[in-house]
């Protein structure tokens, strides 16, 4: 596959882990597309993304358009005469006349078992709804969000207190080893892709900080998910007064009944607030400018004892 002319798509770190893959397979892409550089970090400096920095390291010509519904980034597209394009988390929609110009279209590397999940935040999603399994899929893509017929699904098993980080981590390699081992056949015609079924679709939407703030009223199996879904952007968070106080670990605790945001239990053995079912167990936290610390650090730094929070 070497001679395979390839534009690369994609953006942020899970992108990075197959065209690593490509890259390590003999497979260097002729171009790779992706977001403009963004602030980032405390002094908000522009930032080029992960697969940005690493595509200038190999001399991948890299293209950043703010748009593809755009002549002029047709046209320099069209001029690579690409084989394939292949897309991974890239971030912006592709319109027609851009799945209309490789050879054998657009290839995604999508973060779930689809139709399940469709939409920018999968991983997160799944950890949310309590999903058991989820997986990465190779679809052929097509005018819509993540609609295209599938060639390829791979499964995995979502731990019992895995956060999305650490899941993430896991579907991305699992992305790029399975996009290495199916290329060849996906473009040689002896892998069919499956239509999905519309009927089975969910959506992932974009995440919003405020979706990440602790409902006590919630139950607290629930509150956990949330905790680890959002571990670790944007991060869990509650108030402490004017505080916003995040909560990176947590697990939920059977046999409490109390007005929830009741802080039930406050000490050096943990923090048990009450939810609107059972308890939380808050077990790393942390302060505006502080460092993250565990349960026991935490009650050193403030005295919650008796309260209820809101």
């Amino acid at each position: 596959m070497s001679d395979l002319r390839v534009i690369f798509a994609g953006t942020p770190e899970f992108s990075l882990a197959s065209l690593k893959a490509l890259v390590d397979a003999g497979v260097v892409p002729v171009a790779a597309l992706t977001q403009p550089d963004r602030p980032a970090g405390r002094g908000k400096r522009l930032t080029a993304s992960p697969v940005k920095q690493y595509a200038a390291e190999l001399g991948i010509p890299v293209l950043q358009p703010v748009t593809l519904r755009d002549d002029a980034i047709v046209a320099e597209l069209t001029s690579l005469q690409p084989d394939v394009m292949i897309v991974a988390a890239y971030g912006l929609i592709l319109p027609q006349d851009v799945l209309d110009i490789p050879r054998y279209g657009c290839l995604n590397v999508h973060a779930s078992v689809l139709p399940r999940w469709r939409g920018a935040a999968p991983i997160q999603a799944a950890i949310l709804a309590g999903d058991e399994t989820t997986g990465v899929s190779l679809m052929q893509m097509s005018a819509g969000l993540d609609c295209g017929p599938v060639y390829e699904v791979q499964t995995l098993t979502i731990g019992a207190d895995e956060t999305a980080g650490e899941l993430h981590d896991r579907l991305a390699a699992l992305g790029g080893d399975l996009l290495v081992a199916r290329l060849a056949d996906i473009l040689g015609g002896r892998v069919e892709a499956v239509p999905q079924d519309e009927s089975d679709a969910s959506y992932a939407g974009k995440i919003q900080k405020q979706d990440a703030e602790l409902d006590w009223t919630m139950d607290a199996s629930k509150l956990e998910r949330r905790v680890r879904a959002y571990n670790p952007v944007p991060g869990a968070w509650f108030h402490i007064d004017d505080k916003r106080t995040k909560c990176w670990r947590a697990r939920s605790v059977d046999n409490v009944d109390a007005t929830p945001g009741k802080v039930v239990e406050y000490g050096r053995e943990g923090i048990v607030i009450a939810c609107g079912s059972g308890g939380l167990s808050l077990e790393e936290l942390q302060l505006p400018g502080k460092r993250r610390v565990s349960a026991r650090e935490f009650a050193d730094q403030l005295d919650l004892s008796g309260r209820t929070l809101g």
